[in-house]
């Protein structure tokens, strides 16, 4: 077995084993508003569901590298709120794109071609495109050295329209196709799907309750 002493090796090689090994990963495509009102969108990987009660989620936050904060991290310290979007193929090229580099005064949404719609329960818009979005206030927070870790808890979800029934509280798996992310520039698809039967030898349904996720 390749062996690596993760003490005797430099953070930048840590990145490059961690990020291309724990795959795939959900991508949290990310609106906040800016101090000067000016919505920033960016996606960011080290992103997860950390539990359901209270519910929250984690999102996590490198520094640029002359140690100035990125400016999703900047507005959440300010506001303390934001909203996390999931990408899919649709908007895949688009969710890329706002990880580019914008001056602060200007709009990844309008510069991708997003389309910005009011949040209900925060002041930073939902992105109309995405298939899902989770608007969240600041639940509690972890400084690095080299990042802050957000723990945001969820107060609304916004679903397009045949993916969640709250009714039923099923999601409609066949319908919801994510994109992740994997090592390097590579994302990934989630269509290729399989099921493995539970003990009574049945496989789970496409569309599943939400407390079987």
């Amino acid at each position: 077995m390749t062996e690596v002493d993760f003490t005797d090796i430099t953070s930048y090689q840590r990145y490059k084993l961690m990020a291309s090994l724990i795959v795939p990963r959900p991508i949290a495509l990310v609106t906040t508003l800016g101090a000067n009102g000016v919505v920033n969108a960016a996606p960011f990987s080290m992103f997860n569901m950390v539990g359901e009660d209270p519910p929250i989620l984690m999102l996590s936050i490198n520094r640029l590298s002359d140690g100035r904060l990125k400016d999703t991290a900047a507005n959440i310290l300010h506001s303390g709120e934001f909203v996390v979007h999931m990408s899919d193929e649709p908007v895949a090229a688009q969710m890329h794109a706002c990880g580019e580099s914008f001056p602060s005064d200007v709009s990844e949404l309008a510069a991708v071609g997003l389309t910005a719609v009011p949040s209900r329960t925060v002041k930073p818009p939902r992105i109309q495109e995405a298939p899902i979005a989770f608007e969240c206030v600041l639940h509690e927070k972890l400084e690095t050295e080299s990042r802050y870790v957000f723990i945001g808890r969820i107060q609304w979800l916004a679903a397009r329209d045949g993916l969640v029934d709250t009714q039923a509280w099923r999601v409609n798996l066949r319908d919801y196709r994510p994109i992740a992310r994997f090592g390097a520039s590579f994302y990934t698809r989630t269509e290729d799907r399989f099921s493995i039967a539970d003990r009574a030898g049945e496989a789970a349904p496409v569309s599943t309750p939400i407390d079987q996720i």
